[in-house]
Order: C-alpha cells, then structure tokens, then sequence
C-alpha cells in the first residue's frame, strides 16, 4: 500500500512539472515569435497559473550593457499603478474608511471647493471606472511644454483649478478615461489615512508583499532597463510626483507576480480588496469596468486586464480568479502591437 502511494505521488510529481513546463515552453515560444519581428525591444514576462511561476526573459539592460534583463529588471508599469490605487481604496473600504458609493466631497483636501452643480454628484467609484466627467489633464499639451518629463508642470494649483472651475460634468456617467480621477483618489487615501500616497502604498503593498524592486521616487538601481520611444530613442523614466498614483510606480515581473498572488488568494487583504475592485461599476454597450480595471467575459470565463504606457516602455496585467492564474508583461519600448499580440496568445494558450 505504502509503494502505491508513493508510486502515485511520484506520477503527480512528474505530472505536474511536465504540465508546467509545457505552459512554460509554450509561453517562450510565443515571445520568442514576437521578438524575432522585433529584435531590439526587452521584454520580461511573468505567468502564474495554480501559484506555480513561469518568467521568461530577453534583451539586455541598455545598449552599452551586457547585463540580461531578468524576472528583477526594473520597467515603468506606468497605468498598471492605478490597478494598485483601485486596490488601495479598496482596502480602505475594508478599513472602513470610505464606500465605494460615498460622494467625494467630504473626502477631497480642503483646496478643493465643488461647484453646487457638483456637489453629493460624483462618487469614489466614479473616479476609479472613469465616469465622473471631470476634466483632464490635456497629455499632448503637456508633452509639447516638456518632452522628457511632462507631467512636471502640474502642480496642486493646476489640479485645483480644473475642479474648482468645473460647473459642469458634460459626460458624468459616461467612459472617458481619466488621469485626474486617480490623482483625485490618490489623494483620498492620503486624507483618510493621514499619510503620504508613498508612504500607503509602501505599508499596504510593497512592504507585507516584500517587493524589493517595486520603487517609487527613488528608482535610480542598476537593475533599472532603459525606456525606448517608436523611433529607438532612449527616454527618461517618469519622475515620482504629484500626478504618481495615476502612473508612476515602477517595478518587475517577479514583483508583479507577487502581487497577482496576493490578489488571487482572497484570504489576504489585497485579496479581499481585489473582489470589491472586480464588481462592475461601469457597464455599456462591449465595455465593463471595475474599479480601475477591465472586465472581458467570454463564455463565462471573467478575466480582469489593464494596460500601461509612457512614452518608451509598455505594460500589461491580466488575471483570471476562476482559472486561477495570472500574468505580467513588461516591455522596454513603446510597443503597444507587440504587447498586445503577446496578451492574445497567452490569453488563448490560458484558455485551454
């Protein structure tokens, strides 16, 4: 009895590692594809599927290093942080801090002074599902004034003048995406919570999940890869500022996974925060949204995906709760075809 026993663990043993090799391989194969039509973009991908982990790696850290990009290479996740806000308010609403459906007068610093046609209108989750119908930050205005860094030139006083100067909401209800509706939550937390947005996403993420390359202000490391524009230009990484919880955390494809672990263990807090993220808040038409994240349903399997750019790397997450996996995608150029047609097959190949 005792040598079929262990006759048959030893097949689940061998099993297993051959079915995640074979995700692993077919993973590889897919980049490998896309990388041989592109043969100058880095890229770092992380793929967990039943907690087991999968990184495939390739490019080197910069043009004149012969350093390999790995699963602890650095990139810009650029919008992915909103993913990471959304949880952050979330995890608020399990402090019981705020709710989802609170209108966020009451919850805004003191500069900011709502139009009465504004007032106990626009809720927290309207800012998180792209809905509120405030104005936004004009991004190619802002790139024209400085190229290398253009969110420099917003200030709190630019913030506080497009809310304060808002009399209207033209499109409330309506999807437009919105940079300032995260700005706006980020600063949310920092009132609830009496703390600095670095110092919240520090103690709720980084610090209990032990992400050690996951940086905010200071992320001048010599595991940091190089950001690349359509032309093959090199380009700075975006500085840590006050626009930060709408895009500026950086990280890896290892410390992303992490996190997606976290996210799919709903016995943790991240976990429990991520199931209020993925009810729809936001339904029209093709489009579903949660709370700073999208909804694709297709025959009843519901993934949950966000994308991100800056103007020289790109960046996916995607995760299915049902199917019990998660993946990363980090690329050191602006190529949004070439992540995208990655997100595809693997969504394919995680499918089956």
């Amino acid at each position: 009895m005792k040598t079929s026993f262990k006759f048959l663990a030893a097949l689940l043993l061998i099993s297993n590692v051959s079915f995640g090799q074979d995700i692993s391989n077919k993973i590889d194969s897919i980049i490998k594809d896309q990388r041989q039509k592109n043969p100058n973009v880095g890229i770092s991908v992380g793929f967990i599927k039943n907690n087991e982990e999968h990184y495939i790696a390739y490019g080197k850290l910069n043009a004149e290093s012969q350093t390999a990009i790995d699963k602890n290479s650095v990139f810009e996740i650029a919008s992915i942080t909103k993913v990471l806000t959304s949880n952050l308010i979330a995890q608020a609403v399990l402090d019981h801090k705020i709710k989802t459906d609170d209108y966020i007068d009451n919850f805004l610093p003191k500069a900011y002074v709502l139009h009465e046609n504004l007032k106990n209108k626009i809720k927290i989750s309207d800012l998180a599902s792209h809905q509120s119908g405030l104005p936004d930050l004009d991004f190619a205005k802002l790139l024209a004034a400085d190229p290398k860094q253009p969110m420099s030139s917003v200030t709190q006083e630019t913030l506080t003048a497009m809310v304060n100067n808002c009399t209207e909401l033209k499109d409330y209800g309506k999807y437009r995406y919105s940079t300032i509706g995260f700005v706006l939550l980020g600063q949310i937390l920092e009132k609830v919570y009496g703390k600095s947005y670095d110092e919240i996403i520090r103690a709720k993420i980084i610090t209990p999940l032990r992400m050690k390359n996951t940086l905010t202000k200071d992320f001048n490391v010599k595991n940091r890869t190089t950001s690349h524009g359509r032309n093959g230009d090199v380009l700075e990484f975006m500085n840590w500022h006050i626009t930060a919880p709408a895009g500026l955390v950086k990280s890896s494809a290892a410390d992303m996974v992490m996190y997606l672990k976290a996210v799919l263990n709903k016995d943790v807090a991240i976990g429990k925060a991520s199931m209020i993220t993925e009810k729809i808040y936001y339904k029209y038409e093709n489009r579903e949204l949660g709370l700073g994240i999208n909804i694709i349903t297709d025959d009843q399997k519901t993934s949950y995906i966000k994308s991100g750019d800056t103007m020289g790397q790109c960046s996916m997450i995607a995760y299915n709760r049902a199917k019990n996996w998660g993946l990363i995608i980090l690329i050191d150029n602006n190529n949004s075809k070439m992540r995208n047609t990655i997100l595809n097959e693997i969504l394919e190949l995680a499918s089956k």
